[in-house]
């Protein structure tokens, strides 16, 4: 199929390596031309604008950083051909799936909300996972693509984009406050006399094994610009996540504290467990 990639970021980056590996004709796109120069020379082609790089697409992916850069680049009046299906894989909230949704639909663009849940080693390995929300006969067109990135067991259906968004958000919430559980284990820890490693240890066979397993070697070595799941990107989410109910969640804003103070630290870019910096001493 004829595919443009909109948003060449990391996530963005390995998702079209899997389309050019699968022989797909590729045209990417990013508001920071630089960034798309690996994939051009993987093989898709570059496009200089918007518009060009949506010109005769079968399919246009977009992988953005958050809802409002979808706004500003899709929103914006961007001609999507007809009948073409809009294949969004940024994390956005249940709110603004049915916002851009509606938005599809006024335009005669069909439209599946497909993020990704995981991050970057797993979708270079093709094991990340996948929900794919849309009517059933655009989700077919997609989910050959989706499949090239997803683990089989972990590529789901669901009813609506909403449904898609909302089962994102509730992953990166289970992924973000393990994080900040290990964070304040490392604390009440490190409080009592403990090395981080030997904390880290007694974590085993705990309902934190898992995140201090996944991110333990890095935050013990105390380098984190390997960056698989930016501190910037879970922030971006947690707030979504704050958005998208009435009621109180506590320990997103625990996160989103950490999170913040990490940023205003200008640690932004790098690895989420650069949380764990101020524990280390």
């Amino acid at each position: 199929m004829k595919i443009t990639l909109l948003g060449v970021g990391r996530m963005g980056h390995e998702l079209g390596v899997h389309l050019l590996r699968a022989g797909h004709e590729l045209t990417a796109w990013n508001r920071t031309p630089a960034a798309a120069q690996r994939l051009v020379d993987a093989g898709a082609h570059r496009a200089d604008s918007r518009e060009d790089a949506v010109r005769e697409a079968d399919v246009v992916m977009t992988v953005l950083f958050g809802p409002d850069t979808v706004r500003e680049v899709v929103l914006s009046g961007l001609e999507i051909p007809a009948e073409a299906v809009w294949f969004d894989v940024t994390t956005v909230s249940p709110e603004d799936a049915r916002e851009f949704a509606d938005y599809a639909t006024a335009a005669g663009v069909r439209y599946v909300h497909g993020p990704v849940i995981g991050s970057l080693a797993p979708a270079r390995a093709g094991t990340l996972g996948v929900l794919l929300g849309g009517s059933d006969a655009d989700v077919d067109v997609v989910e050959p693509l989706a499949a090239l990135w997803a683990d089989e067991e972990r590529l789901r259906r669901v009813a609506t984009p909403s449904d898609a968004a909302t089962g994102k958000l509730l992953a990166n919430l289970a992924l973000g406050v393990t994080l900040q559980g290990l964070i304040e284990a490392l604390r009440l820890g490190t409080a009592n006399g403990l090395d981080a490693e030997v904390v880290l240890d007694l974590l085993s066979g705990t309902g934190l094994g898992v995140i201090a397993g996944m991110k333990g070697a890095v935050i013990t070595a105390g380098t984190f610009d390997d960056t698989q799941f930016s501190a910037d990107l879970l922030a971006k989410d947690a707030r979504l996540m704050l958005r998208s109910t009435p009621d109180p969640l506590p320990a997103v804003t625990a996160l989103l504290q950490s999170l913040t103070e990490a940023q205003r630290a200008g640690l932004g870019d790098y690895d989420i467990a650069v949380i764990a910096k101020p524990e280390l001493g």
